[in-house]
C-alpha cells in the first residue's frame, strides 16, 4: 500500500470517534496498524482503552462505515488486540492538549 493510500485511510478513521472519550481513535493511538491486500481487504490492527469497553462493536461499525467511502476499500477486517496494551502515552499530541493531559 503506498503512502498516499495509508494517510487517506488513517485520515478517514480520523472521523471515527470514541464516545466515551470524545476524541479520534487515530489521535487517540487506538489504530496501531492499517494495510490493504491486493483484494482490497482492509486490515485494521487496533486496540480500544480498556478490555470491557462496552463500545467496541460500535466503534468497529464507524470504521466499517467510513472506509466504505474509499474506492480501494472492498472490505473491512478489523483485529482488535491486547497488546501492547493503550496507554496515554499512545495518544497525539493533539489529543493530550484536548484531554489536557501532560
Amino acid at each position: 500500500m503506498d503512502k498516499d493510500l495509508k494517510e487517506n485511510i488513517l485520515g478517514a478513521m480520523e472521523n471515527v470517534i470514541d464516545p466515551e472519550i470524545g476524541l479520534d481513535i487515530v489521535n487517540l493511538g487506538l489504530v496501531y496498524d492499517v494495510d490493504l491486500n491486493d483484494e482490497g481487504i482492509c486490515m485494521v490492527t487496533m486496540t480500544l482503552t480498556s478490555m470491557g469497553c462496552p463500545l467496541g462493536p460500535v466503534i468497529v461499525d464507524q470504521i466499517r462505515t467510513v472506509l466504505s467511502d474509499i474506492p480501494e476499500v472492498k472490505d473491512v477486517d478489523v483485529n482488535v488486540v491486547w497488546n501492547p496494551p493503550w496507554s496515554k502515552d499512545m495518544m497525539s499530541r493533539y489529543a493530550k492538549m484536548a484531554l489536557g493531559i501532560r
